[in-house]
Formats: C-alpha cells, sequence, structure tokens
C-alpha cells in the first residue's frame, strides 16, 4: 500500500522563498496579492460580459491599462477601488 506523502507548506513556502519576513518572502506575497486581485477583478469582468475595451470605458481608461492591471501589474488601491466600483464589488477589510 502505498503510503500519501505530504508536503507542510510553511517549509514549502520557506524553502521556495525564504523565510518570513524575508525580502524575497516578501516579494512573494506582494505578487501571489497583485494575482489574487487582478484574478478577482478578471473573472467578474467576464462573469458580466464586458470586453476590456468596455470596462476601461466605465472607468475612463485606455484598454492596455485594463490588460495591466488583469495581470497583476497595476493593482494599487485606488486602481483596484475604481475598477472594483465599475465591476459593482465591495472592498471589505476585516481584523485578522
Amino acid at each position: 500500500m502505498k503510503k500519501n506523502k505530504y508536503i507542510d507548506g510553511a517549509k514549502y513556502l520557506d524553502d521556495q522563498y525564504g523565510k518570513l519576513g524575508s525580502k524575497s518572502r516578501e516579494e512573494f506575497k506582494e505578487k501571489a496579492y497583485a494575482f489574487y486581485l487582478s484574478e478577482i477583478l478578471k473573472s467578474r469582468r467576464k462573469e458580466l460580459e464586458l470586453s476590456q475595451e468596455d470596462l476601461a470605458k466605465l472607468v475612463g481608461k485606455k484598454r492596455p491599462y485594463i490588460s495591466r492591471v488583469e495581470n497583476g501589474e497595476d493593482v494599487r488601491i485606488s486602481n483596484f477601488m475604481q475598477i472594483a466600483n465599475a465591476l459593482k464589488l465591495n472592498l471589505v477589510l476585516n481584523p485578522f
């Protein structure tokens, strides 16, 4: 009988991206959040059957800007909120 092999997630992250608080780990975390947020926006845009061009017009930007946001390249909170509002999304902040 074959044993299941489990991976310790914390150890994997430490090995791949450095210890918590390290520069490389913080860079990974920032990129991961940008990717996550961009995927939320892209998914919602598609759910509403909007093209990038349509969304760009709603927020007063150009289509390449929307593409950059959806690729996680430009996800500042002000930009995120502007697009989220156009997509009828709310941002909720909770203490952790």
